[in-house]
């Protein structure tokens, strides 16, 4: 079985589409999503039916939970006092269906998984909050610390746009980077292929 990893689409449908006809040349199985479907980019309700289409084991991302946040953010805020960003979530926000808008809602913020008698968590930034940022650079300390707090065997995040892949104890941390907008110098939109055979996940 050959599972793409996505996650940072950030409403970028040009980039996911390249990601998907990619996926689809190395003949992937599934598509597990781990999150910020939409935030920033132009097509959030595109984005969101094509991951539906895809059949997508997905959670949500600190972006999604902000966009669905909006109709309380508007009875708060005059529109004289939006900043820039908040008018873009806002635009966000109109420019997804209600259908789009439920979808976003049903997403957990974790899923846990059972294969190959693996335990495998998604999450989006990591098992103790959907905004810290893991990366290359996080100390072998505090990915033991969560490593040791999620109590699986491999964990897989997204959040920081930062590929990486390392072992802190028994426990692989993956992140497949930022499918629409990499920030780690290389502009081609990131993601990435785990492979699970019998007995083993790679």
């Amino acid at each position: 079985m050959r599972v793409a990893l996505i996650g940072d689409i950030h409403a970028n449908l040009p980039a996911l589409d390249a990601v998907l006809a990619h996926a689809r040349q190395h003949r992937v199985d599934a598509i597990w999503s781990v999150g910020d479907l939409v935030g920033q980019g132009g097509f959030p309700d595109e984005v969101v039916l094509r991951i539906r289409e895809e059949d997508t084991l997905g959670i949500a991302g600190n972006h999604e939970l902000k966009v669905l946040q909006v109709p309380q953010k508007k009875k708060r805020s005059p529109e004289t006092t939006f900043s820039e960003s908040k008018s873009a979530l806002f635009w966000t926000y109109d420019s997804l269906s209600a259908d789009s808008r439920e979808y976003l809602r049903a997403l957990p913020q974790e899923i846990r998984l059972e294969i190959e008698r693996k335990c495998i968590l998604l999450t989006h930034g990591s098992p103790a909050s959907n905004e810290e940022l893991l990366g290359p650079d996080t100390p072998q300390k505090r990915l033991r610390e969560l490593a040791q707090m999620a109590d699986v065997d491999l964990i897989i995040c997204g959040h920081s746009h930062r590929p990486f892949k390392c072992k802190a104890g028994n426990v692989w941390f993956i992140n497949p980077g930022s499918v629409g907008r990499p920030i780690d110098g290389d502009p081609r939109a990131c993601y990435g292929i785990l492979f699970i055979h019998p007995g083993r996940v790679l």
